[in-house]
């Protein structure tokens, strides 16, 4: 029942501020099972509406999946430029092409210039990850993707259906 750092202006969220329901991912954008999850989470977003603040924070699995930090590094270069739920569903629609020369021109995609990329593939944005990834350790995270539902870890079904179930007796109690 690890607990989940509260939510701030620092994190990515899609959702009201005041929804009665929070539900935080530790994800890698090279995960498989964080890919299997992107659709469930955004099922759940479109039945739940403003009911749902869905919140991504970065736990790139780097040992394991040698692009997930760069394109972390990428998505944090789109929220500089606002466009962060932009790259989060261009990195996960594009999960089996995430080498330098793909993120590149994902960057382009979604409206990033030459230099905002390529200082971001130089680590810019390497602390705003490594403090995602520390939060995540502190809270007991050790693999992605990582859920917690207001404020205590969720580690039961990952189907659309029983994910909106849990969330919506979770925003029920509020």
């Amino acid at each position: 029942m690890s607990l989940t750092p509260a939510v701030g202006q620092r994190d990515h969220s899609l959702g009201p501020l005041d929804a009665p329901v929070t539900l935080v991912e530790y994800g890698d954008y090279e995960c498989g099972y964080c890919g299997e999850a992107y659709p469930v989470i955004q099922a759940v977003q479109r039945a739940m509406g403003d009911r749902l603040r869905f919140v991504f924070r970065n736990f790139p699995m780097k040992e394991v999946h040698p692009h997930a930090e760069h394109a972390a590094e990428l998505a944090e270069a789109a929220a500089a430029a606002d466009r962060f739920w932009d790259m989060y569903a261009v990195l996960f629609e594009n999960q089996g092409a995430l080498d330098d020369d793909s993120l590149f021109f994902y960057g382009r995609q979604v409206g990033l210039g030459t230099n905002e990329i390529t200082a971001a593939l130089n680590g810019r944005y390497a602390h705003k990850i490594k403090e995602d990834f520390m939060s995540g350790v502190r809270s007991g995270v050790n693999g992605t993707p990582s859920l917690f539902i207001a404020g205590e870890r969720y580690d039961g079904p990952r189907d659309a259906d029983s994910l909106y179930a849990i969330l919506m007796a979770a925003a029920d109690e509020t």
